[in-house]
């Protein structure tokens, strides 16, 4: 499949970084590991990794500005073009020697009268050779081989939810409005599953394997790449108000799904939210 200039770039970093992953995930008890808060790890492997996809990005497009989940926001106030990039999503499952993590690029756009628009995202795991991407209006495709379409259940008894479960540092409020959701969504499901990498349940939406996720208070680039997947596959997604989140900037309460549970899904989470205070 001939890919897109953007793409082309995207992919060849993301294969860069990985192979240092890959390496450091071989030796995962040997890392240097510094604690950013409960719950929440940086390791050299993130570090570096994010170095080589920063790099890479910046010498194919000069001009364009970060949004990074260590580095943080760097380049010209005025981009038109910014790179969202996560090069570790699933960090405590590296951590863990668990097989479940992801490189997380996507390429967002600032039009001239403000508004903001994703318009290309990749998800990369390279430990299940699987690598999800997408461009605005060309659809979803994993490894350049498939294209992708959200799952077509209607009945929520067949069908299965992914979530992120909040840990130490979320409010009280915030949990108690993930016990109502899960409460409520629980006897109504086949099942509801947790991964702890929001870039690969979003990918997965899109691949048909997820029917529905949702998750409260996720940052750009936990979810960046994967908003545009799971609208490109077909699926909704937006906060508890139903609002849509193309052109996100900070963050965010996430609802994703295939066309038939969208709905339900997000009444149950504003619900919840609403009982809770949030």
């Amino acid at each position: 499949m001939r890919l897109t200039p953007h793409m082309a770039v995207m992919q060849a970093a993301a294969q860069k970084a990985a192979r240092s992953l890959v390496r450091d995930f071989s030796e995962v008890e040997q890392l240097q590991v510094s604690i950013k808060g409960p719950g929440d790890f940086v390791s050299q492997a993130d570090l570096r990794a994010e170095a080589t996809l920063r790099e890479e990005l910046e010498h194919a497009r000069p001009g364009y500005a970060f949004l990074m989940e260590e580095s943080g926001a760097s380049g010209s106030d005025n981009w038109t073009w910014r790179w969202i990039v996560d090069p570790l999503d699933g960090t405590t499952n590296f951590l863990h020697g668990i097989p479940h993590w992801a490189i997380s690029i996507g390429l967002q756009r600032r039009h001239e009268d403000g508004t903001l628009e994703m318009m290309a995202g990749l998800v990369y795991n390279p430990i299940a050779n699987e690598m999800f991407w997408t461009e605005k209006g060309m659809g979803v495709f994993l490894n350049n081989e498939r294209r992708l379409r959200v799952s077509s259940r209607r009945k929520l008894s067949e069908a299965l939810f992914g979530t992120g479960i909040p840990f130490a540092k979320a409010s009280e409020e915030r949990i108690a409005a993930f016990g109502r959701t899960l409460g409520a969504l629980m006897p109504k499901v086949a099942g509801i599953r947790r991964f702890g990498a929001a870039a690969l349940d979003l990918a997965w939406v899109a691949a048909g394997r997820f029917d529905g996720f949702w998750e409260f208070g996720l940052k750009p680039w936990d979810c960046a790449a994967g908003l545009l997947m799971v609208r490109e596959a077909g699926g909704y997604v937006t906060d508890e108000t139903g609002h849509d989140l193309t052109d996100i900037d900070g963050d965010v309460n996430i609802i994703a799904a295939n066309p038939y549970f969208h709905g339900p899904l997000k009444d149950l989470v504003a619900s919840a939210l609403k009982q809770s205070g949030q």
